[in-house]
């Protein structure tokens, strides 16, 4: 509206009309698909996890799941999760190579470009913490409640066993 703004305080109404007016409005109005994702701008915390397997219908709770995800208004994004009891060395330097392994098998992160449309977000990976994700797209059902986002991951096979899985994870933002 800058445009409609500027047209106004220098005078140009009478010359250029409601019709310029009008334009204005609607070339201000137009946005790259990216900047729709802006209202999920911001930091959440993952409050729930759980994972719902399609072959039984047991839905399993991650208790120790915990993990952040920030989306920018740029379109960018950032998400880091770990999972499960996870080995806590002195230090770094006293880590074993199985302690290793093992945070690293229960951790997920990864960044890159997203777009929202109020139903789906889609992830556009380009930088990831196993390379096995780097340049693939995720996309999550989402609902927006309050202050609170609920993701449902289309059905995929489980990196465990390779049964089909369905993650929902909730977030609150902070």
């Amino acid at each position: 509206m800058q445009l409609a703004k500027w047209i106004i305080a220098l005078g140009l109404l009478p010359v250029a009309g409601a019709p310029m007016l009008a334009l204005a409005a609607a070339l201000m109005s137009a946005r790259p698909a990216l900047a729709a994702g802006t209202e999920l701008a911001g930091t959440y915390r993952l409050i729930s996890s759980s994972t719902r397997h399609l072959d039984t219908g047991e839905d399993v709770p991650d208790e120790n799941a915990k993990g952040s995800i920030m989306y920018g208004a740029d379109g960018r994004m950032l998400v880091l999760i770990t999972y499960g009891d996870r080995p806590k060395a002195e230090s770094s330097a006293k880590l074993t190579d199985h302690q290793r392994a093992q945070l690293f098998r229960t951790m997920l992160a990864y960044g890159g470009s997203y777009e929202f449309d109020g139903k789906t977000v889609t992830h556009h990976v380009d930088i990831c913490s196993d390379e096995i994700r780097c340049g693939t797209t995720f996309v999550r059902d989402v609902t927006v409640d309050g202050d609170r986002v609920i993701y449902t991951t289309r059905p995929q096979a489980s990196p465990i066993d390779g049964k089909m899985i369905v993650i929902t994870l909730i977030w609150q933002k902070l």
